[in-house]
């Protein structure tokens, strides 16, 4: 009796006891392990409908990027086509990873059609049957005047889930509008830009490589197997386009499967593999949590800094309004990196990258506490609070100053600079209206020189009218090739009367404001992209009178723009060849800052010209960074040397300089030229120091091409000259 109530206290009750504790431990993990799949399962499905939402949104917004814009209106109706195979075909798949993107004009025939390589390409016509029900409907929603009622939506479109062929796909479809409102079109006949995105294949494998979807893949038919997790693609009809499926993750039965060995050998193991699977459990689901934490913060982040994103930032910008007190003071700066686009072409997008993560970690260092943005490539926007708003003109004074430091990157010395717009309100006000009043202050930082800031003002509105105007005209005079004129102006030997070379300079003969100088419409032309125009137009011109008087040189003036273009030199050459003219009579003058400054492209342009005799110049020289040690490497003929040395020559310390400069020229076996000599004291004391050449309107003003053949056929100013040469 002893021996069984033993063999019962020893053996049968603790293996009643651990059964029923196994079975029910057992049974627990069995319903935790399947209700933790089922919260995985759920989770995944919320996250593919999620990104299918934000893939559809994206293309419309990628969209938007090309297609409101006053170039793109002009370049489609010109049917430009290597326009728009950079603009709206190549480079939307290469930037954004679109798969198609056909033009349409007004009457539903198309200017322009791409349709990235591939496997399973397209044809045209399945590619048309997609997109002709869209653009349609878009047509008769833009002929009825219906605009967009969106914040973040710049024009209306119709997007859809469809197929294209036998491939399913995002298909949208956007009208091509300006940006600025200066172009005006009858509602209903704007060109329309399609835009393809494919649900299958490569967009399969981003999903799957980046969330981590096992055997992730598009069916037409629902499948009938259990262990796959799938999503129904509809389109807005409510038509089934097919299925996304994938194997789901399962943390419960992993963790079940990995504890069942342990369990099978102990009791004891039981209750220790259940507090291990519990756990393992927990930081599963714990993971889960995250990674939807993680997803949400980068639908609201820029994954490069962490900043928040341009949705994220107008959001928040919003709220803050909306909700604002009266007398609450908030401020918005937009940021611009200066040289940017320099530092990616001479040292890479890697080191680009790099230097954005730099100046977001700066702007985070200066105001700890504003809410940072970036809403572009080198683009930041700042959300100053009430106390900070105070102060917001020094603040951005402080994010000028910081941002001109250098970084150092991989052993570079990259410098940039900054300009900063800023725009302040009081009370409630669209968010809307005040992002558009800082992106104008920034519009006149960088127009008063960049590397500065300015504070929107109510005048500005008018000045950026006036700006857009004359960029416009500007486009139309270069269209025309009428409005523009060339003058001259002569340059004399120091102790002469009779000039010995000529200086071409371009004028703008405005139809209706006048006369606008150069240094109003050159810096327009260098913004705009027109600057090269106008240099061929003012090239061709002095070519023309080299050929017309062959016993005079004349010189022209390159921008640092033309001068880092690969075909400027080509340019130069075939318009000298053209008109006959050997190359050492013509002479290009380009900035001291310009010649010293070390770029690659420039540099090759500037010993490809000299290399052809083309002689160089170094203009206003005086008013650069160089030191005279810097000057002897410099590969010129002669130096000009700036107006404002020879107007206060007088002055023993500017005649110092002005002597210096002189000597130095000739030590470097270079010739000198005097510019802005207006009175006889003035050209009286360069001769005295040596200068070979003056130029000023003590001597002559720049005059018409007329008065130049007039001025140079008179027979004794052309025998003196010849003697002179």
């Amino acid at each position: 009796m002893i021996s069984q109530s033993q063999w019962f206290l020893k053996w049968l009750l603790p293996t009643i006891a651990s059964a029923l504790v196994g079975s029910l431990l057992l049974g627990t993990l069995y319903w935790a392990a399947a209700r933790a799949d089922q919260v995985a399962a759920e989770r995944q499905k919320d996250l593919v409908t999620l990104i299918v939402s934000k893939m559809q949104s994206s293309v419309a917004h990628d969209q938007e990027s090309a297609t409101v814009w006053d170039d793109a209106v002009v370049k489609t109706k010109a049917g430009d086509l290597d326009w728009l195979a950079t603009n709206l075909g190549h480079w939307m798949h290469t930037y954004f990873g679109h798969d198609a993107a056909v033009v349409l004009s007004a009457d539903g025939l198309i200017i322009y059609q791409f349709i990235a390589e591939s496997e399973n390409a397209p044809s045209a016509e399945d590619l048309r049957e997609s997109y002709l029900p869209l653009a349609r409907r878009l047509r008769e929603r833009l002929s009825a005047g219906e605009e967009a009622v969106s914040d973040t939506a710049l024009s209306i479109g119709q997007s859809d889930l469809t197929y294209v062929g036998k491939r399913p796909a995002i298909v949208s479809v956007k009208p091509i509008t300006s940006d600025t409102g200066e172009i005006e079109q009858r509602a209903g006949e704007e060109n329309l830009h399609v835009a393809v995105r494919f649900l299958d294949s490569d967009f399969l494998a981003e999903i799957g490589n980046e969330y981590q979807f096992a055997e992730m893949q598009f069916t037409v038919d629902n499948p009938h197997d259990k262990s796959h997790s799938q999503i129904p693609l509809k389109s807005a009809s409510g038509q089934l386009i097919g299925f996304f499926n994938w194997h789901p993750f399962e943390p419960g039965s992993s963790v079940l499967y990995a504890t069942l060995p342990v369990i099978g050998l102990s009791v004891l193991s039981i209750f220790v593999a259940a507090s291990l699977s519990g756990r393992a459990i927990w930081k599963r689901s714990a993971r889960l949590a995250l990674s939807r934490q993680q997803l949400q913060h980068l639908a609201l982040h820029d994954s490069l800094t962490g900043l928040a994103n341009r949705a994220h930032f107008e959001r928040e910008l919003a709220s803050r309004l909306e909700s604002a007190l009266p007398q609450a003071k908030h401020g918005v700066l937009f940021v611009d990196l200066d040289r940017f686009k320099a530092v990616n072409d001479t040292y890479g997008h890697p080191t680009g990258d790099k230097l954005i993560s730099l100046v977001a970690l700066r702007l985070l260092d200066l105001l700890p506490n504003a809410l940072i943005g970036r809403i572009g490539g080198d683009e930041f926007t700042v959300l100053l609070d009430r106390s900070e708003a105070q102060e917001a003109g020094s603040l951005a004074e402080s994010i000028v100053k910081r941002l001109r430091e250098p970084f150092d990157i991989d052993g570079a010395h990259v410098v940039v600079g900054a300009s900063v717009g800023v725009a302040l309100a009081t009370g409630t006000l669209d968010a809307v209206e005040l992002i558009r009043r800082a992106d104008i202050a920034l519009y006149h930082a960088k127009a008063a020189g960049r590397n500065t800031y300015a504070i929107f003002g109510e005048h500005m509105d008018d000045l950026l009218r006036k700006r857009r105007r004359l960029e416009h005209d500007l486009r139309a005079a270069l269209k025309g090739k009428t409005q523009f004129e060339i003058f001259y102006q002569p340059v004399y030997p120091a102790n002469s009367d009779l000039p010995c070379s000529l200086e071409a300079l371009s004028r703008w003969r405005h139809p209706e404001l006048g006369l606008i100088p150069p240094d109003v419409f050159i810096p327009i032309a260098e913004e705009i992209g027109a600057i090269h125009e106008i240099g061929a137009l003012v090239l061709e011109d002095a070519c023309d009178m080299l050929a017309a008087l062959p016993l005079i040189d004349i010189a022209i003036n390159a921008s640092a723009i033309e001068m880092a273009s690969p075909g400027y030199p080509l340019r130069v050459l075939s318009t000298l060849a053209k008109w006959g003219v050997e190359p050492n009579r013509l002479e290009i003058e380009i900035t001291e800052s310009l010649a010293v400054s070390g770029e690659e492209q420039t540099t090759r342009n500037v010993t490809m010209l000299r290399e052809a005799r083309v002689r160089l110049a170094i203009d206003d020289f005086g008013t650069g960074h160089s030191s005279f040690s810097r000057v002897q490497s410099m590969i010129v003929d002669r130096i000009k040397i700036d107006k404002s040395f020879i107007h206060n020559i007088s002055q023993d310390r500017t005649r110092a300089v002005v002597d210096a400069i002189i000597t130095m020229a000739r030590a470097q076996g270079l010739d000198t030229t005097a510019e802005g000599v207006e009175t006889n004291e003035q050209r009286n004391a360069v001769i005295s120091l040596g200068c070979d050449n003056v130029q000023g309107f003590l001597l002559s003003r720049p005059i018409s091409r007329g008065q130049v053949l007039a001025l140079f056929n008179e027979k004794n100013c052309a025998r003196n000259l010849l003697e002179g040469r």
